[in-house]
């Protein structure tokens, strides 16, 4: 990570300039090929890796009513870390006010020359009924979920197979785990595969987007930078309360434990990247129960994007702010749940959360074309924002094991956790 940041800022025409700006743009593409590489292969087995870890989180308790304890506690939960992440967003937005920092010149140079595609902005969704929404949560066609990587689908579906399976008796549904515990074990084989890159990868990435977004992309938003991570920073704080009151573990123990999962998501923006490491983080490092951690980790990677919201949010009100927007307390409202709504199944992947955002911008009135604003800096947000994410997912698993662990006894018999080399 140093290193990659070190040379970057060497190289970039804001830094150091020690080669032309073509050139260094050139090195750029070649440093970054390893994590250009990392992170399809990662994203490649995220699908089936998903899949085999919920149904054998859900089956490996050998008990259907595991599913209804983890679901009543941990779906509450995910929805009220999300609320106060949103809550904490606004708060901080509100009172640094980071869009009165920007001139109208800066506005005018970043936007008016901004590319066609990022003015248009993704395509406008047509208005849905909140009914419509709770049906089309149920993946009717499966198999094209899979082909969308539709992950919120690919879940619901994971935890309907994996409770039908319970129901079955063990002489009908041991060929069906047998081959779901194979399938895990090619998916980790993968996984361990590209693990191999990953130290190039984080040198390479952090190294591209030192070269190109420079120094003078991260002054000129400074105020707007420091707005996001002061409120990821208190959302890591609430993460860190949560543990101590709830899971009764020290903040500290808690952070050490973390720390590799943390890195891997700092340096390749994406939690599905890190969910192998963190599922065994879970159980080795915080002492999670396999289940549990089988369970809550990928179902967390899915829907708990509490980093994502806050970020959300931020850049919502700080757009609102560069454009002269006022929002009333009835916008408030409805910019909180719009964010709330879609951070629960974006998609775990690097520079999704700007094109969530993009819908939420439409919500408030904010041109989409604004956007371009803060694309310069997006990427190095992204890094934060899924490591507080990563963050959630293993609070929710330490909380989750303190609250139903003790029902379920001991899980060593349950199917091997995934490793990771």
């Amino acid at each position: 990570m140093v290193l990659g940041i070190g040379l970057g800022l060497v190289l970039s025409p804001s830094g150091l300039a020690l080669l032309s700006e073509p050139t260094a743009y050139t090195i750029a593409q070649w440093v970054a090929v390893p994590g250009q590489v990392f992170l399809p292969v990662i994203q490649m087995i995220v699908i089936p890796l998903v899949l085999t870890s919920i149904i054998l989180g859900i089956t490996s308790s050998g008990d259907a009513s595991f599913l209804k304890k983890a679901g009543l506690r941990i779906v509450p939960y995910f929805v009220v870390t999300t609320t106060l992440a949103v809550a904490i967003g606004i708060s901080v937005a509100t009172v640094m006010r980071p869009g009165d920092y920007i001139s109208a010149n800066m506005v005018q140079s970043m936007v008016g020359d901004s590319p066609a595609s990022v003015i248009a902005g993704p395509a406008v969704q047509p208005d849905v009924s909140i009914p419509e929404r709770i049906v089309n949560i149920i993946p009717g066609n499966p198999t094209q979920s899979l082909v969308d990587q539709d992950m919120l689908a690919v879940v619901i579906y994971a935890i309907f197979f994996g409770v039908a399976l319970l129901t079955l008796k063990h002489q009908q549904s041991s060929i069906i785990l047998d081959l779901t515990r194979s399938v895990q074990a090619v998916s980790l084989t993968i996984v361990n595969w590209a693990m191999l890159l990953a130290p190039l990868a984080v040198f390479g990435l952090l190294c591209d987007i030192t070269i190109r977004v420079g120094i003078d992309a991260i002054l000129g938003m400074s105020v707007y930078v420091i707005s996001v991570l002061l409120g990821l920073m208190v959302l890591l704080g609430l993460y860190f309360l949560i543990v101590l009151l709830v899971a009764k573990q020290s903040p500290g123990h808690f952070l050490r434990a973390i720390r590799e999962p943390q890195l891997l998501a700092f340096s390749t923006s994406s939690s599905a990247a890190v969910m192998p490491l963190s599922m065994q983080t879970a159980h080795e490092s915080l002492g999670v129960r396999k289940s549990i951690a089988q369970f809550i980790v990928p179902l967390g990677a899915t829907i708990n994007m509490d980093g994502t919201a806050l970020y959300q949010v931020v850049a919502a009100v700080f757009l609102t702010q560069v454009f002269g927007i006022d929002l009333s307390l009835n916008e408030l409202l409805l910019l909180t749940a719009t964010t709330i709504g879609a951070s629960i199944g974006t998609p775990s992947t690097p520079g999704v959360g700007i094109v969530i955002l993009a819908t939420i911008l439409q919500g408030i009135g904010v041109p989409v074309h604004g956007i371009a604003l803060i694309l310069g800096v997006d990427r190095i947000l992204d890094m934060c924002r899924t490591t507080v994410n990563v963050t959630g997912d293993l609070a929710a698993c330490a909380v989750m094991d303190r609250w139903i662990g003790s029902e379920l006894g001991s899980d060593e018999a349950a199917a091997p956790l995934p490793q990771v080399d």
